[in-house]
């Protein structure tokens, strides 16, 4: 899988806390147990659409990868960071199904 991340996203990345980079995206996508849910709000719609996931790196932080698969090109990474409790709540619902 080829991951496009813009100069400015990785610099943004980096500023998170905790800091993340291509490595814990890449595990991330390998250890995803649950589905991709799209960003249906009016501000974050693109064509083709943004998706979204929950999953943790091979340590066991857990981070909401934030993405826009282009068929021809790869998957553009938009944004990376911790969850907070609702969209954690979200992706157990919704994402894996594991919450009624």
């Amino acid at each position: 899988m080829k991951l496009l991340i813009s100069p400015k996203i990785r610099l943004k990345l980096a500023g998170k806390n905790p800091p993340v980079n291509e490595e814990d995206i890449l595990q991330c996508f390998s250890n995803r147990a649950g589905g991709f849910l799209e960003d249906t709000r009016e501000d974050n719609k693109s064509d083709p659409p943004t998706k979204w996931f929950i999953s943790e790196t091979d340590y066991g932080v857990k981070l909401k990868i934030v993405f826009i698969y282009y068929p021809e090109k790869g998957v553009a990474i938009r944004t990376a960071y911790t969850p907070n409790e609702d969209e954690l709540r979200i992706y157990k619902k919704y994402g894996l199904g594991t919450e009624k």
